[in-house]
């Protein structure tokens, strides 16, 4: 079964393509049913279809799809759901089996409506700017909003806060003399104390909306708020002259002191305003910081430089001071964000933390981009953040605003929970299982924000118990449909149906139709997302136990007899990935700042299978003089004097080159004609990378170094120690590794042997 030619067409990936047929048999295959869901799924050759969808009576509501049974004489079709005949609408009069619509050929499994609602206001984009930088941060931060602002759509709506001791909200509707409200940075605004200083929100709404054409955006509908956000040709020149203008926060720094900076009072008042002016309105908060927050709501770190920022440790042994708090008051703050259909985005520009552990539901939450970057200065933010405004080929942004993703099922399937960028919209069906994992107890989930990149992870439960035999031949139906609003105005539906085959548990099928790499992608989340609450030894555990449990159920062996372990050819890979998981940033977090590993765990919860496994797994190419470019084992015996090797682990492209290729190159023979296949084995890695490097957000961090350089650790970090100090080198070749950690080897085998001692 070719798996990504399903993903290609869907955008799904699922563990397991046949679906074991009662809860036990379900439960027993370890790993639970579930699907790697990529919402927005790009497919060229299917554009959107601009009518109304066919939908089931209430309260179904399933949308017509290829699994539908029809009678095109009596106009009639079946829902494969809840299995109720419905009347196809006048317009489809002319069906019949040689004239079906898109949406029943067998081909548009997945299918996008462009619908006849529009959203009464453009998308609005919210800059809230940190301005206790330093003079070369702030220009180039500077520069860069400048530029957004020839990337964004003409009639976006576009606003301006900027922080640091206190918080300012730019009016732009004076173009001779600037106007700004100014509030108070310790202070904590809610809703209504915003909507009454500012004059804005519901209660004072303009006028009723008169008549709307199509694709046109009603600019009354913009609550009193419309001083503040303005389209962006209208408001370019007055919005770029105050950003030129923009200073440092004038407040004196004490040399034994941080800048006083208010990032909790601007995101609550960005929040506030948005939440008032343009609810159920596509939007983004975009905050851009330089440092952590050290007063007000939301504070991370006192203004005292003695007082250092807190670690990991301080966060278990509960010891900071203001996380708790900070947490407290940033969920708040998500909440009310992504009820509005709004999303945050976080752009960090510091070498040291700026407090995204404390804010990541924010972004998490809504759905949002996080992009660390040590700087504004470097090319990692000025790239990151200009992709974020990619563009189609109609000239629409790459982005879905206020999205609502809804799951429904056949009776045999019932819904865990959603691990993903959203959350839950409290929808309580009777697909809903007891059984919760990540955001569950309900059949949808808000997602503020989508692109085309954006991928959840759903979870099912087989409900079925025995007695309730299926139907020969029976099939298990899941549909996604996500509403949401495109760039345009225009609201759309994206639908798309699988269906996959039940088989008894004893059955071949079920695990010949394993895919390992989506398999390990779904479990990764789920370990992820109970290590944010459970203690990081019970996440291992619980990631060794399963492990386990998978190769008691598939492997081929004799009982107590570890040689004669075999797994199939679909699980092979599956223990190698969970190896890489165990050693992984995502769940040791020894050598990470708090801020590092919010901003890792949130790019795992929202890439899909290929990119996720990139981040689990790191890929690895070898390039040398003996043959063509190939990929090698991530492992400490692929480090040779006389290769480069090309390292792509997701947030680092490295390229790492062997010492003797390092000392030519340093005597400058790739300069000479005569060495001219030299200069080419230098070149090919680099074009490789650039490669790697044109379409990824974030940008990933570029390293180039030698072996036994200081930046080689990066590599030798990821690589199996097959080498190290304690143990000898099996395979020749290669570079001792100074690690306790234990090699793949000894992994294996201690597997091996747990799993031939019958049941953990």
């Amino acid at each position: 079964m070719d798996f990504e030619a399903i993903e290609d067409q869907d955008g799904i990936r699922c563990s397991w393509n046949v679906l074991p047929n009662t809860r036990i048999e379900a439960t027993r295959s370890v790993v639970p049913v579930a699907t790697l869901y990529t919402v927005l799924k790009d497919r060229p050759d299917c554009p959107p279809v601009m009518y109304e969808p066919v939908v089931c009576k209430a309260p179904c509501r399933a949308v017509l799809n290829p699994y539908c049974q029809i009678d095109v004489r009596g106009k009639l079709w079946i829902c494969p759901f809840c299995l109720q005949r419905n009347q196809f609408p006048p317009h489809y009069k002319d069906i019949s089996q040689n004239n079906l619509p898109p949406e029943l050929h067998p081909q548009f499994t997945t299918i996008e409506y462009g619908l006849s609602r529009h959203s009464p206001v453009p998308p609005v984009f919210m800059f809230v700017v940190d301005t206790c930088l330093e003079l070369d941060e702030l220009k180039a931060l500077k520069d860069s909003l400048i530029l957004a602002l020839s990337l964004l759509p003409p009639h976006a709506l576009v606003g301006l806060i900027t922080f640091g001791t206190m918080v300012q909200l730019h009016e732009l509707g004076h173009q001779d003399c600037p106007k700004s409200y100014v509030f108070r940075g310790a202070k904590d605004y809610n809703s209504k104390q915003i909507q009454e200083m500012l004059g804005i929100g519901t209660s004072i709404r303009n006028q009723p909306p008169g008549a709307q054409q199509p694709g046109q955006f009603a600019p009354q509908q913009t609550y009193g708020a419309d001083r503040f956000v303005q389209p962006v040709e209208q408001c370019e020149f007055t919005l770029t002259s105050i950003l030129e203008q923009l200073q440092r926060d004038p407040w004196p720094v004490p040399n034994d002191k941080r800048p006083l900076r208010s990032t909790g009072a601007a995101v609550a008042v960005a929040v506030g305003m948005m939440e008032s002016a343009f609810p159920n309105a596509g939007g983004r908060i975009m905050l851009f910081c330089g440092g952590p927050a050290t007063q007000g709501p939301g504070m991370v770190v006192g203004p005292e430089l003695k007082e250092p920022m807190r670690s990991h440790h301080d966060i278990e042994k509960d010891t900071s001071r203001h996380y708790r708090k900070a947490v407290k008051f940033y969920e708040g703050l998500a909440k009310r964000t992504a009820a509005a259909g709004h999303a945050v985005d976080i752009f960090s520009g510091c070498l040291d933390q700026v407090g995204l552990a404390e804010m990541k539901c924010l972004v998490n939450w809504t759905g949002g981009h996080m992009v660390l970057a040590d700087s504004f200065v470097t090319t990692i933010f000025k790239q990151s953040f200009q992709r974020v405004f990619a563009k189609d080929d109609q000239e629409q942004l790459q982005m879905g605003f206020n999205a609502t993703l809804e799951v429904q099922t056949t009776k045999e399937l019932k819904v865990c929970g959603l691990v993903g960028p959203g959350i839950s919209a409290n929808k309580k069906t009777a697909i809903v299982s007891d059984t919760e994992i990540g955001i569950g107890s309900t059949s949808a989930w808000r997602l503020a924000a989508v692109n085309p990149q954006t991928t959840v992870a759903v979870y099912f439960e087989v409900a079925n118990q025995q007695s309730q035999a299926l139907q020969p031949g029976s099939r298990g139906l899941i549909q996604y449909v996500t509403t949401y609003q495109h760039s345009s105005g225009q609201y759309r539906m994206h639908v798309t149906t699988i269906a996959r085959n039940w088989a008894e548990g004893s059955s071949p099928d079920v695990p010949a139709s394993f895919d390992q790499e989506a398999s390990a992608v779904l479990m990764s989340r789920i370990a992820v997302f109970k290590a944010e609450v459970d203690e990081a030894a019970d996440v291992l555990r619980w990631v060794d136990r399963m492990l386990i449990r998978v190769c008691q159920k598939f492997g081929d062996y004799r009982r107590d007899d570890p040689a004669s372990f075999r797994l199939p050819n679909n699980f092979s890979m599956y223990p190698q990935f969970m190896y890489h998981l165990r050693r992984s940033q995502f769940l040791q977090v020894f050598n990470s700042s708090p801020d590092e590993t919010a901003f890792y765990r949130h790019c795992l919860f929202r890439e899909d299978t290929n990119n996720s496994l990139t981040m689990i797994q790191p890929s690895l190419m070898s390039y040398g003089f003996e043959g063509a470019p190939a990929p090698v084992l991530l492992d400490s015996v692929s480090m040779k004097p006389d290769v480069i090797l090309l390292l792509d682990t997701f947030f680092h492209i490295l390229i790492w080159h062997g010492e003797t290729i390092a000392e030519w190159r340093n005597a400058g023979y790739h300069e000479k004609p005569e060495y001219e296949n030299l200069r080419l084995l230098l070149e090919a890695p680099a074009e490789d990378a650039q490669g790697l490097l044109v379409d990824r957000t974030p940008v990933p961090r570029y390293v180039v170094c030698d072996q036994h350089g200081s930046q080689a650790r990066f590599l030798v970090s990821k690589l199996n120690p097959s080498t190290s100090y304690n143990t000898a080198n099996q395979y020749g070749g290669g570079e001792a590794v100074l690690t306790d950690d234990v090699n793949i080897n000894s992994f294996i085998s201690v597997l091996n042997s747990l799993a031939v001692k019958g049941a953990s």
